[in-house]
């Protein structure tokens, strides 16, 4: 092997060794989604150092660590969809003060699988200018896929002050712009309404403490995160996931 390859399978043995690491401490912790996404990433780059290496005692012992992550993480997996199964699962995010990172692309297309096609949104705060972008810019990421969304449903309240003809012809500018994709947007009013969650009918739940509405607003027009959501900084504030057989309907 040469000197270049030797040292690229010493990088992957580290970078495997972490994050199993990391795995394992999620997993005592009982953060078991970020456990699994940890075990997959580690067994894989396990995987590439078998493969480039020629020793082979080192190959059986590594075979063997790798034989116990594939089968602990095949354990949690069964673990998840019992929880998803007896609508038990939670998973909470907690962003930061400040924090980047957090675009609704990085949010939610985890939970975005292909046989979604129906979605239902409660978020009082749909009404201001930069409210209104903030569920277009959710709408284009349905719209992108990979999920196939047909409805979306929007619960909202109304502006109290002189923006409500903005909000309804923002919001009816919107149903427009969505039809031309063949995506029927319904909007319903509330006076009463206070909780923020979204909804696919897969069967996943996110509730969003600031509900869309978690971005800061940017120093200045031509900054960095203006355009990149992934490079805005946001409110704090937590992230709860859930998962339930039954999607309520409006």
């Amino acid at each position: 092997m040469s000197r270049a390859g030797g040292d690229g399978t010493a990088a992957l043995e580290r970078a495997g060794a972490e994050t199993v690491k990391r795995a394992v401490e999620l997993d005592l912790a009982s953060r078991f989604q970020e456990s699994l996404v940890c075990y997959q990433e580690g067994i894989d780059l396990l995987l590439q150092v078998v493969k480039g290496t020629k020793d082979e005692a080192k190959k059986q012992r590594y075979r063997q660590k790798i034989s116990e992550y594939m089968t602990r993480a095949e354990d949690i997996k069964k673990h998840i969809e019992k929880e998803k199964q007896d609508g038990k699962y939670h998973k909470q995010i907690r962003i930061e003060e400040n924090a980047t990172g957090y675009s609704y692309e990085k949010l939610f297309q985890e939970y975005l699988t292909e046989i979604v096609s129906e979605v239902w949104v409660e978020d009082p705060y749909i009404r201001h200018v930069h409210q209104l972008y903030n569920f277009l810019r959710f709408c284009e990421m349905l719209v992108k896929g990979p999920c196939k969304v047909k409805t979306i449903h929007l619960l909202t309240s109304y502006d109290e002050g002189s923006g409500r003809n903005q909000q309804t012809s923002g919001l009816e500018e919107i149903k427009q712009s969505l039809r031309n994709y063949g995506v029927t947007l319904n909007v319903a009013f509330s006076s009463s309404i206070h909780d923020r969650e979204i909804r696919f009918n897969n069967g996943w739940m996110i509730k969003i403490g600031r509900g869309l509405d978690y971005f800061k607003k940017p120093e200045g027009r031509f900054s960095i995160g203006y355009c990149d959501f992934d490079l805005r900084p946001c409110h704090e504030t937590t992230v709860d996931v859930f998962h339930t057989k039954h999607t309520k309907k409006m």
